[in-house]
């Protein structure tokens, strides 16, 4: 009978050949994955400028940060992209003039956010909107070290008094290039970076809007319609949907600032630790976590 050491010995072996070749196999998924998706250097036109021009009032300044989400990547003009969707939404619903700029990069990942944005303040932003986290998951960042990089941004946009509306990771799992296990383990590690995104964000004087389980359901029903030719990013119609859940965010977060009251359809739904708030957000559509301290509120706002 073998001794209780060597069990143990060749257990150890044999979960590790396995991990090796999970890992093995994960990552030739991932080759091949980039390769059926593909990339171009085609970019939208640029969406900065100003909105409902006609419109009495000071403008209303947005600054756009992040990847290829937030470029609106794919799209073939200007009021297609989500910054261009921001600025047309918010022009109405606030009923002035929106100035909005665009800094976010194809391809960035959230340690290129400070890049970005030493650029971008010089526009004076009223409130900054960054969509960010599908490139840290494809680089392999850790969660940790990722939130830990985006918390840091949104401290020190808000230290200058500066709104901050983040929103957080897309589940990955729902990219049809990807084959199982690949497939998988992009879903575990991006829904589990959104909840830290969110955490971060929440702690730091931001507002998180998660946007994988409410567009996860959608892209999954319209897949044809809600990703673009490379089945990669958005189409047109995904991108505006994801410009629909950010705005209302992105408005209460300008009229409380104006008021310093929470905006009459802005409805608390709960109130719960931050770390609660953040794993409940992850799987409740339409919602928006904002921090007070250990505790946060998570708020299903109507548009």
């Amino acid at each position: 009978m073998p001794s209780p050491r060597k069990v143990a010995a060749t257990a150890l072996v044999g979960s590790t050949a396995a991990l090796t070749g999970f890992y093995g196999t994960v990552l030739a998924e991932a080759v091949m994955a980039r390769k059926v998706i593909g990339v171009t250097d085609d970019r939208p036109p640029s969406p900065d400028g100003l909105y409902g021009d006609d419109l009495p009032g000071e403008p209303v300044r947005v600054l756009v940060a992040g990847d290829s989400a937030a470029v609106g990547y794919g799209t073939d003009r200007a009021d297609q992209t989500p910054p261009g969707l921001i600025g047309i939404g918010l022009s109405h619903v606030l009923d002035c003039p929106v100035d909005v700029r665009s800094v976010a990069v194809v391809g960035a990942q959230t340690s290129d956010l400070p890049g970005q944005l030493e650029i971008g303040l010089e526009h004076k932003p009223d409130v900054v909107v960054i969509i960010v986290g599908a490139n840290d998951v494809t680089h392999r960042v850790s969660p940790r070290t990722s939130a830990r990089r985006l918390g840091a941004v949104v401290r020190d946009l808000t230290s200058r008094n500066i709104e901050v509306v983040v929103g957080t990771c897309p589940d990955l799992g729902l990219v049809r290039p990807l084959q199982q296990p690949l497939r998988w383990y992009a879903h575990q590690v991006s829904t589990h970076l959104a909840k830290r995104q969110t955490v971060a964000v929440a702690r730091n004087g931001g507002r998180a809007v998660s946007l994988g389980e409410l567009l996860g359901r959608l892209f999954l029903e319209h897949h044809d319609t809600m990703f673009g030719a490379d089945r990669f990013h958005p189409s047109a119609r995904g991108y505006a949907n994801m410009a629909a859940v950010l705005l209302p965010a992105i408005t209460g977060a300008l009229r409380e600032h104006e008021t310093g009251r929470v905006p009459f359809f802005d409805v608390p739904r709960d109130l719960m630790p931050l770390g609660a708030a953040a794993a409940q957000a992850s799987h409740e559509a339409g919602t928006e976590v904002v921090g007070a301290g250990r505790w946060a509120t998570v708020r299903r706002r109507r548009g």
